[in-house]
């Protein structure tokens, strides 16, 4: 009983962030009866005198993302002409895909902020379009080791961002 009277005392906090999430009150209200109904299910995953505040944000954050995947599977056709190709029906995947996009945004940000400085600006610069000859230049640094910079800073966000190709049926080897 204890539990679920601290659950519930979650509830307004939970409605303010399933607005922010869906920004429909009836979607909001739809994501917060099964935030509720999974911490009660999963009730005895939470480890008492940690954050139950957090754990419930996981747990909508979670159902959200779940949720948009879902509606945009089911929004998905595939055109069998001989270039296969997977084109979104439905006017309203931009405004459905703000809240992913802000999450994997910020992931991703991250993922690059956390790389050796070394690493990240010889990334960043050849994200930001320079020829490995101009970094080199720029950072008087041999063309070799721009490359091996770049190749080695891909290959830790590909470790970090795994879950993304893993979601996305990308190969991140």
């Amino acid at each position: 009983m204890e539990f679920n009277n601290k659950v519930f005392e979650e509830s307004n906090s939970l409605k303010s962030y399933a607005l922010q999430l869906t920004r429909n009150p009836d979607e909001a209200k739809d994501l917060v009866q099964e935030t509720m109904l999974k911490a009660f299910k999963y009730q005895a995953k939470f480890t008492e005198g940690t954050n139950l505040k957090g754990w419930l944000f996981t747990i909508m954050r979670n159902s959200f993302i779940n949720n948009y995947r879902r509606v945009m599977r089911r929004n998905t056709f595939i055109d069998t002409t001989d270039n296969t190709f997977y084109l979104d029906s439905g006017s309203t995947t931009v405004d459905l895909n703000k809240g992913e996009t802000k999450f994997m945004q910020k992931d991703i940000l991250d993922a690059i902020n956390s790389l050796p400085e070394e690493l990240r600006v010889t990334f960043s610069m050849n994200m930001e379009g320079f020829k490995y000859h101009e970094i080199a230049d720029e950072l008087d640094i041999p063309i070799g080791t721009v490359k091996t910079r770049i190749f080695v800073a891909k290959r830790k966000l590909r470790k970090k961002l795994k879950t993304y190709a893993d979601q996305f049926g990308l190969k991140a080897n």
